[in-house]
């Protein structure tokens, strides 16, 4: 199928023949996502008999431990379809030797299984790997499909340190692959609620009236965790949130809801719309920066019987670290929807709740003919998109109290995914992973979408990293630090701090 495979979901969505070969397959990632979303999607028949898996790594170990390593005691037992299709080749990135390997294995597994040359090259490495595999690759002209067949790339986050490197990236990978054949794979844009933005928008025609400026008055994205950095303490250091989980995942939710209307569902189409949103965002300058971006990080806290770690007592934090483990922004948006709406967007690790969502709080009536005593628990309507874990969405109203008197107070609508439907949702990277087999890029990052959201972030990130006053600090198991409150404060608005 073509790069501009319209988005659809049906029951005849099938991987054609081929071999995903994962570099980086001693890793966690392989272990707990990757290899789990290729079982799921064989336990539910959406993989061709003719498939076959080829890890790469530089721990050496054979084809038969890596099955044990990446499946456990049971083995192939639940793929009997991949008995003697999982082949594992052990070898340096930077090594012409491996590639030599994988070409004969890739070979061998096409004249045995069947799988017709068509091979998914998934990048699970290291970052700092990357452009020695995708060189390794093109060295040994795996980079090149045969006739009728496909050669694909999928290339985990991050994708680049900042616009420069992102950059140099790109460059590598377009001498050796076409764009049509790259898939950097943001595991958000595969959740079922992160594609239920579309469809509550573009499906339903009672909610593309009000979704502007005129009835909206500002909007919330949260991306808040209740973990620490645990284990990944050294590679924090080196992201902090803003790379983490801003650059990518918070401006792609943003930009999925607040987006044009496309003119189809094909993968061009919808990322189209999403890259001129990014273009529109006004970027950060200067010192207004100081204005508009908090940031922080978490100092120990919680309770007597469970007491968290600060993020300096992390292992492999540096003591003195001054990288933020929370930040919010407040946005703006200069197009003709949404120009004058403010977009608050925060994420913070060590926060009270988990929970992504994104709610859109409407402008209060132009008049109220009832006292404001009889008001006291009315809040503005709002509409929240919720994303995890409670996924669904919630239409907050007023309604009148049961009563004699007349009191208003604010009530809820609630729709809930686990309620409503029976089907089973696919995990994100099970989504992923078959759209990159059948060749749909729809739920995929295009490269001028990655430069743009570096553009929106680098400001920031040189900003904070020039400042050398002390960085706001918040306890752990608190909402962030105060500096958060007084920035969405200041326009007479608050955070949706909501414990579940």
């Amino acid at each position: 199928m073509s790069s501009d495979t319209v988005l659809q979901e049906s029951d005849n969505r099938h991987a054609p023949p081929a071999t995903v070969v994962i570099f980086g397959a001693s890793g966690d990632l392989t272990r707990r996502k990757l290899i789990p979303a290729i079982e799921s999607l064989a336990r539910h028949n959406r993989l061709h008999e003719r498939f076959a898996v080829v890890g790469v790594a530089r721990t050496p170990m054979d084809d038969d431990r890596f099955i044990h390593n990446v499946l456990g005691d049971k083995g192939l037992s639940g793929m009997p379809q991949l008995a003697g299709a999982v082949r594992y080749i052990a070898g340096g990135y930077d090594d012409p030797e491996t590639y030599k390997r994988l070409a004969a294995v890739l070979d061998e597994l096409d004249e045995q299984r069947g799988t017709s040359g068509n091979r998914i090259f998934y990048l699970s490495t290291p970052a700092q790997a990357f452009p020695l595999v995708i060189d390794g690759l093109a060295g040994a002209g795996l980079n090149q499909a045969r006739e009728d067949s496909f050669a694909r790339l999928v290339i985990e986050k991050p994708y680049g340190h900042d616009e420069r490197s992102a950059r140099q990236l790109d460059q590598t990978v377009h001498a050796a692959f076409d764009e049509s054949q790259v898939f950097r794979i943001d595991h958000y844009l595969g959740k079922d609620t992160v594609q239920n933005v579309l469809a509550l928008r573009f499906a339903n025609s009672i909610f593309q009236p009000i979704w502007n400026r005129t009835w909206v008055d500002h909007v919330q994205i949260t991306v808040a965790e209740t973990l620490g950095v645990g284990t990944r303490g050294s590679f924090y250091e080196h992201a902090g949130a803003m790379r983490d989980i801003v650059q990518n995942h918070v401006l792609q939710v943003l930009a999925l809801a607040l987006m044009e209307p496309p003119a189809s569902f094909s993968a061009e189409a919808v990322r189209n719309e999403k890259v001129k949103l990014l273009q529109a965002i006004r970027l950060p300058r200067g010192r207004d920066i100081d204005d508009i971006a908090v940031r922080g990080q978490y100092t120990r806290g919680g309770t007597r019987e469970e007491l968290m770690p600060g993020y300096r007592e992390e292992p492999g934090v540096d003591p003195l670290s001054r990288t933020e483990t929370y930040a919010a922004l407040r946005l703006d948006v200069d197009n003709w929807r949404w120009a004058g709406v403010p977009f608050y967007v925060r994420t913070g690790k060590r926060l009270p709740s988990r929970v992504t969502e994104v709610a859109l709080q409407f402008q209060r009536p132009p008049h109220l003919p009832m006292p404001n005593s009889q008001l006291t628990e009315l809040q503005p309507d709002a509409l929240i998109l919720r994303i995890q874990p409670d996924e669904g969405i919630a239409l907050r109203f007023g309604a009148k109290v049961p009563g004699h008197s007349f009191r208003v107070r604010s009530a809820s609508m609630d729709f809930s995914y686990d309620k409503t439907f029976r089907e089973e949702s696919p995990e994100a990277y099970e989504r992923l992973l078959l759209d990159a087999l059948i060749g749909d890029t729809t739920l995929f990052i295009r490269s001028d979408e990655v430069e743009q959201c570096w553009r929106i972030v680098d400001p920031i990130i040189e900003r904070w990293t020039e400042d050398t006053s002390p960085i706001p600090t918040y306890e752990a198991a608190s909402w962030g630090p105060t500096d958060a409150d007084r920035l969405i404060g200041r326009g007479g608005r608050s955070w949706r701090n909501t414990v579940a």
